[in-house]
């Protein structure tokens, strides 16, 4: 089929190059107000932790929602909404809803100024979905595909993905450049394969692996055109997050050896009183050895004796408080380091379990 046969749909469905712009435009807008907004929400001190990551996801939500319905409103109906079927729609199902329809939106009974586009348009829908071979490249690529005349070419397919990953890693891995970023890298690059996966599993599999009743007016393009639309802000929600949560493990690190230094030091004086308490026994032990009638200064009974055992014992007691600190420092920072290593592979579990459930 040649794009000139539905000359009149062209405002059905924005062209390529305009969500190539769109996506650069998104990207610019995350990553320019979007991301230093939630920098200023996570800001320590602005709220309690809790209260900070709370609020900076709901932030992000609530604007990837808003900015990608937009986008996808501006879009226009797909071919499925337009006639009111689904993906399971029988051809002659699909001919009842146009007979219907058709009739709803003819210029002679629809006092719409529009009334002659919309009935165009539900032409073109009609003729798309009862075309097995138009409805197959509609479902992959959408009315710019079929205005294109594009065909399914696994190579043409895997190069412009390939292109397509290698870029956006690109960025993500200098956007992420840094100690407080790492995290937020290897967030960045879980979603890029699971979406990866998805995208792959969606394009090349001849229908929809989707189940019929989980977005039943939904073709594969959209689902792939919606995953590439809100990346950019699942890339800065995880560069912004991943700042935030971020546990810097030399400055732990320093700070266990610094209390470490503290405790020796301890130690050393309290061994040092031992050793001056040990000596001034001994020598008022000698002096009262030398004194046969007995008798002691009167000053000798009022200074308080001090014992080795004592200075043991004290000894004993600062050494179980200073170990309880480092003990609790070294499992604060084994916890922090496992949970940290281990985000990354618990997220690829998931989504692996989630995509097979989704495409079994």
């Amino acid at each position: 089929r040649s794009s000139s046969k539905y000359p009149h749909c062209s405002g059905i469905h924005r062209p390529i190059m305009a969500d190539d712009a769109s996506s650069l435009t998104s990207f610019f807008f995350y990553v320019f107000f979007i991301h230093p907004a939630t920098a200023w929400i996570l800001r320590p001190g602005r709220f309690e932790r809790k209260k900070s990551i709370a609020y900076a996801i709901a932030f992000l939500a609530a604007i990837a929602a808003l900015k990608t319905g937009l986008e996808y409103n501006d879009r226009g109906p797909n071919h499925y909404v337009r006639l009111g079927v689904t993906r399971a729609s029988s051809p002659l199902e699909i001919k009842r809803a146009y007979k219907k329809i058709s009739l709803q939106l003819h210029p002679d009974k629809n006092p719409s100024p529009d009334a002659a586009d919309q009935f165009n348009s539900a032409k073109v829908a009609y003729d798309v979905l009862m075309d097995l071979e138009l409805h197959s490249v509609y479902d992959k690529f959408g009315q710019e595909g079929i205005d294109a005349n594009k065909r399914f070419d696994e190579t043409q397919f895997f190069l412009e993905l390939g292109v397509f990953y290698v870029t956006w890693a690109l960025l993500v891995f200098v956007l992420t450049l840094g100690k407080k970023s790492g995290e937020a890298r290897q967030w960045c690059y879980t979603g890029m394969v699971v979406m990866l996966v998805s995208e792959i599993t969606l394009m090349t599999t001849p229908t929809n692996p989707l189940p019929e009743w989980l977005f039943k007016q939904t073709t594969e393009h959209e689902i792939v055109w919606l995953m590439h639309s809100l990346f950019p802000a699942f890339m800065n929600g995880c560069r912004s997050l991943g700042s935030y949560l971020y546990v810097d493990l030399e400055a732990q690190t320093r700070k266990l050896l610094l209390a470490l230094q503290e405790q020796n030091k301890d130690i050393l004086l309290v061994l040092r009183d031992v050793q001056i308490g040990v000596q001034s026994i001994e020598a008022n032990g000698a002096k009262g050895g030398g004194n046969i009638s007995g008798n002691t200064h009167p000053s000798a009974a009022r200074t308080p004796r001090v014992t080795p055992t004592g200075k043991l014992k004290e000894l004993q007691s600062r050494l179980q408080a200073s170990n309880s600190n480092v003990t609790a420092a070294v499992q604060s920072l084994k916890s922090e380091g496992s949970q940290n290593s281990q985000l990354g592979f618990y997220l690829m579990i998931f989504g692996f379990i989630f995509m097979s459930y989704m495409f079994n």
